[in-house]
Parts: C-alpha cells; sequence; structure tokens
C-alpha cells in the first residue's frame, strides 16, 4: 500500500531506499532528500507490505495530466515479486494520470517495457551512458 512518506524523507529507512534510485553515497541521497523538500509538486510516496516500508516512488504531476517518475526503489530483498510493478499500478489509481514518463537507463529498461511502456534512447546523455525515456499512456476510465 502506498502513503505519503514525503515528510519522513531525512528518516533512514527512506534516506536507505533513496539510496537504492541513485548512487548511493551520503551526498547523492542528501541532493535527493532536499530535491523533494524543495517543491510542494514533488511527492514522494512509501510502499508498505505486512508494515515493513520495501519501496518508495518519488514523482511530480502537471496540470496537463503529464505524471514524471523522478526516482523508484525497492528493497534489494522484496525485489522481483511485483513490487515496482505494483507501486506504479497503485499510483495510476490514486493519481489518474493520461501519461507517466520516466528516465531511466539501461538496467532499468526491461522493468518498464514489460509494464507496457514504450522506451527511447536519448544517446549519450553522460559519458559512457545511454539514457532512455520510458512512456506509458494511461487508458482513460470508462464513463459511464
Amino acid at each position: 500500500m502506498l502513503k505519503n512518506i514525503k515528510s519522513q524523507r531525512d528518516e533512514e529507512k527512506v534516506r536507505e531506499l533513496l539510496g537504492y534510485a541513485v548512487f548511493p553515497d551520503p551526498e547523492s541521497v542528501d541532493k535527493t532528500v532536499e530535491f523533494y523538500g524543495q517543491a510542494p509538486e514533488r511527492e514522494l510516496y512509501g510502499y508498505e507490505s505486512e508494515g515493513d516500508l520495501i519501496g518508495l516512488i518519488g514523482f511530480s504531476a502537471d496540470a496537463e495530466g503529464t505524471l514524471t517518475i523522478h526516482h523508484l526503489a525497492v528493497h534489494p530483498e522484496c525485489r522481483g515479486a511485483g513490487y515496482g510493478r505494483g507501486q506504479i499500478l497503485e499510483l495510476i489509481q490514486l493519481q489518474k494520470p493520461r501519461v507517466i514518463v520516466a528516465e531511466t537507463d539501461e538496467d532499468a529498461v526491461d522493468f518498464y517495457r514489460s509494464i507496457g511502456f514504450t522506451v527511447s534512447s536519448l544517446g549519450e546523455k553522460y559519458p559512457g551512458t545511454e539514457r532512455f525515456v520510458c512512456r506509458y499512456e494511461a487508458e482513460p476510465e470508462d464513463e459511464e
């Protein structure tokens, strides 16, 4: 289950999970914690299973219905069990975006593809590192 953890972003467990989404040195984690504190439109939700925080998803949404995923992490001991997918699906239900976009590296491309995102290369944004944009067109709810 997702819950808003933005106010808890500096707690040890949240910082640990953020470290899985960014380069896990204290400076990178500090910058990421600050990133969510700087702007009210940036949200950070935690994913709980049996009362334990096992994942998180950081995002922002604009007025046109585009939701941008900034960070997505699942604790290594819980990976491969569908929790990453579960976070995205639950977020779709909560936020009802028109489009979801995420920028990622080669390691996560297959994950996004497997849940229906289209993937396009952005080229080598950093020396030796190809980046990709992943895009998902959310289906509009049936109106009856």
